[in-house]
């Protein structure tokens, strides 16, 4: 087959280059710039678009495809190269170039230090201005800017309501805000313009540096004041003190280890990629992106975490210290440079091998795999699945999360629960929980639920001082009972009672223990027509069921071995659990030397000769393996 001409021409074109560093700017036949790159010697990196028999992924393929000349900037190292394609990319946006969105649900932090009357209020990126007031962000979470904003208006008691200032000065008497202490007044001139400007430029800082700077700074204030004799200005920082003391103590998800760094997590499936990004700021969790890119194989990881590093804090006003990767990009030292130049200090790409924030890096990286997961699945069988599910059972939308319960126990001893999760339609083996039944002697199906479900989502739910445990998963869309009306009147009193309106059914069995149909508050909805339905909702109890009975035997042969034990005189549930912790097994007990035995923490030297003597008159031990 005879080579394309256009081809050819381009690979002579590129053997003209020069070996030197440089940006390379590929065109369309239309004078319009498609992809731009840089490249530590010219002529190689440009060559290898119009090789021979060059195998490209997909993308790049699309893009060669298309370029019908280049253009080239010869620069003096391969880092200039790089922040010179940085800027070029962000001008002229080329097609074939990671290009994040960083407008459409973005937010500001708009703080007016240029008028006399300071305001901190939030914006949207379609809003911002060159009006002279200052923007921190951009950030995704709409709610966490606005609580920030509060926090800080609070704090340093900022006016929030829509008067005129200084216009209105004196017009009226304060409002609420300045009666309950979350005003300083300026209305009705109950505080300086230099003492408020003052308060505001505090409050800027303590948005932008955080609590533990703001904190300090306002001690120091408050002691300078108090030298002074000037005591209601020094009351006043110690009333300021206090609201950063409680905004610090408010729970925290980040170990302190942590102070300001970003974690950025690749997941890659079918030709596509996801990257996750946590903003922790102050040790907490302040932010979270994700990102979808299309036509991107696996062998393209290092390149395309590079690429995408450099676009995503292209667009940012801030760069932390430490960015945590799971993985190194490509020419990571060049990019270490590149933001900490941006930054102005020392900025560290690190893969964390151990501690918080290994566990982080993980955690963003199942993040990044769910998305990816749900963004492909939701057009699969499992996904039709879920979505006729939700139109037979009157749902406004398919539910992602689905939780099922189901007990297991024997004449009512040995009562256990389990817990399963199907995510879009498939088991979600991570979500797997057991139970035992803490409040119940007696056998009670509807009441064991009831606490088990309880349980369950308190850990959901934040109590006082104590967060939401994060490890036990987010709250479902929908609770699916192994049970009949009983079981979902029990339950749902429990979501009154938690103020939840989690879509809430039971899944109704047949003599033969198959399903038959769901329970819907009285009434039966039959789902055997439904081929998707019924196998879907067959396989969450039968995994559910499945769950139950096998947490039951361990449990119940656990308890079989215990009561052998407590048998043994001087040896009690307590020492018997720390037996089968220590030894796992009745062989292995058997097998143990009186001074194994007594070396078992709560055993004492006789109870371990009763338990060895015991079993010396017990059936012979098998000979050590």
């Amino acid at each position: 087959m005879p080579e394309n001409p256009k081809l050819a021409w381009l690979r002579a074109e590129a053997a003209k280059l020069p070996l030197q560093p440089g940006v390379y700017i590929m065109k369309d036949a239309q004078h319009t710039i498609i992809y731009i790159g840089k490249a530590k010697q010219l002529r190689n990196r440009v060559g290898q678009y119009f090789a021979r028999a060059a195998k490209h992924p997909p993308k790049v393929e699309k893009m060669v495809e298309h370029v019908d000349h280049f253009d080239y900037i010869i620069v003096d190292s391969e880092f200039e190269a790089l922040v010179l394609e940085s800027s070029l990319i962000k001008q002229h946006k080329p097609k074939y170039n990671i290009l994040l969105k960083d407008d459409k649900g973005y937010h500001y932090l708009r703080v007016s230090l240029n008028e006399l009357y300071p305001r901190i209020t939030v914006c949207h990126a379609k809003d911002k201005r060159d009006d002279g007031a200052t923007y921190l962000g951009p950030y995704t979470s709409s709610y966490l800017v606005r609580e920030a904003a509060d926090e800080a208006c609070k704090a340093f008691r900022l006016a929030v309501c829509n008067r005129r200032l200084p216009q209105d000065i004196g017009k009226d008497r304060p409002c609420l805000n300045y009666h309950i202490g979350q005003c300083s007044g300026p209305c009705a001139n109950r505080i300086s313009q230099q003492e408020y400007h003052e308060s505001a430029e505090n409050a800027f800082a303590f948005l932008k540096g955080g609590n533990a700077g703001a904190t300090a700074e306002m001690t120091r204030k408050m002691h300078e004041a108090a030298e002074n004799l000037e005591f209601e200005k020094a009351a006043r920082y110690r009333d300021t003190i206090a609201i950063l003391s409680r905004i610090a103590a408010r729970p925290k998800v980040v170990d302190a280890a942590l102070e300001d760094a970003d974690v950025i997590a690749l997941a890659q499936l079918t030709g596509r990629a996801c990257f996750q990004v946590f903003s922790i700021r102050e040790h907490r969790l302040t932010d979270r992106e994700e990102f979808l890119l299309d036509g991107v194989e696996p062998e393209d990881a290092p390149a395309l975490r590079a690429e995408f590093l450099q676009s995503y804090y292209s667009m940012r006003e801030t760069v932390p210290h430490v960015v945590l990767l799971d993985a190194l990009p490509e020419d990571a030292a060049l990019l270490e440079r590149f933001l900490s130049q941006k930054a102005g200090r020392k900025v560290t790409l690190r893969v964390p091998q151990k501690g918080e924030g290994l566990e982080f890096v993980r955690m963003a990286e199942n993040n990044a795999v769910h998305k990816l997961q749900n963004s492909l699945n939701r057009t699969d069988r499992s996904w039709k699945a879920v979505g006729e599910l939700a139109v037979l059972l009157g749902l406004p939308d398919p539910p992602h999360l689905i939780e099922s319960y189901d007990i297991s126990n024997t004449a009512g001893s040995d009562m256990v629960a389990a817990m399963v999760v199907f995510r879009d339609g498939r088991p979600d083996k991570s979500r797997l929980r057991r139970f035992k039944i803490q409040t119940l002697a007696d056998q009670d199906d509807p009441a064991a639920m009831a606490e088990v479900v309880e349980r369950s989502l308190r850990r959901r739910l934040p109590d006082g001082d104590r967060p939401p445990d994060e490890k036990f998963g987010e709250l479902p869309d929908l609770i699916l009972l192994d049970g009949g009306k009983t079981q979902v009147a029990a339950v749902r009193r429990v979501l009154d009672s938690l103020g939840l309106s989690i879509p809430l059914f039971g899944m109704v069995k047949d003599s033969r223990h198959r399903t038959r149909a769901i329970e819907a508050g009285g009434r039966e909805i039959a789902i055997q027509a439904n081929r998707s339905v019924f196998t879907l909702v067959s396989s969450i109890q039968e995994e559910v069921h499945r769950a139950a009975i096998g947490y039951h035997h361990v449990s119940r042969a656990k308890s079989s071995l215990s009561m052998k034990l407590t048998q043994i005189p001087g040896i009690g549930k307590e020492r018997a659990a720390l037996l089968l912790r220590e030894f796992k097994t009745l062989a292995g007990i058997r097998r143990a030397s009186v001074e194994e035995l007594a070396a078992v923490k709560g055993m004492t030297r006789p109870a371990a000769e009763a338990v060895y003597a015991a079993f010396e008159h017990d059936d012979p031990a098998p000979p050590a393996e």
